[in-house]
């Protein structure tokens, strides 16, 4: 076997600090993190593009600059996944079998329940972004853990712009 093919054939393995199982548990949760990622991103763009309405233009921007922060978190969350040793994604079909944000098809949804619908998947990610920065503690990953803390914060930022453009009646 020539030496092209012998590389072709090997594994495409990233020496890694953590163990097999750190490794299997950190990509797994990091994938998993990144399919909801993307799902979340494609989301916040069908409501961007689909956005109507006398705040159009408001919610139109808001969405468009909230897209573009979640598809910022895409590239390291994935690099992440190679540094610790694992594989991570590898199309759209993958993506969807592990999404945990439902998709939302429907020819109309009103600005409202846009916005709201968004609150409550950003509310949901940063759940599960805790989650994983609980493994990474467990498995000693801080790297992952820092990243995952500004996303957080992006993300709960995220939640609370939505629901204060949601909110219909303000408090004295």
């Amino acid at each position: 076997m020539s030496k092209a093919a012998e590389r072709r054939k090997a594994p495409l393995q990233t020496p890694s600090t953590y163990d097999g199982n750190a490794i299997r548990d950190l990509s797994g949760a990091l994938n998993a993190l990144l399919a909801d990622t993307f799902a979340l991103y494609m989301k916040t763009k069908n409501f961007h593009w689909h956005m109507s309405g006398p705040h159009f233009r408001d919610y139109h921007l808001l969405l468009d600059e909230q897209g573009d922060q979640i598809f910022a978190m895409t590239d390291p969350m994935a690099e992440r996944v190679r540094k610790v040793g694992g594989i991570t994604l590898h199309s759209i079909g993958e993506i969807a079998r592990l999404q945990r944000v439902e998709d939302n098809d429907a020819a109309y949804v009103t600005p409202q329940d846009m916005l709201a619908e968004l609150r409550d998947d950003n509310k949901d990610l940063v759940s599960r972004m805790r989650e994983v920065h609980g493994l990474c503690d467990e498995h000693g990953d801080v790297a992952t853990a820092s990243l995952l803390e500004n996303w957080m914060d992006e993300t709960e930022r995220r939640v609370w712009f939505l629901f204060e453009a949601t909110r219909e009646k303000h408090a004295p």
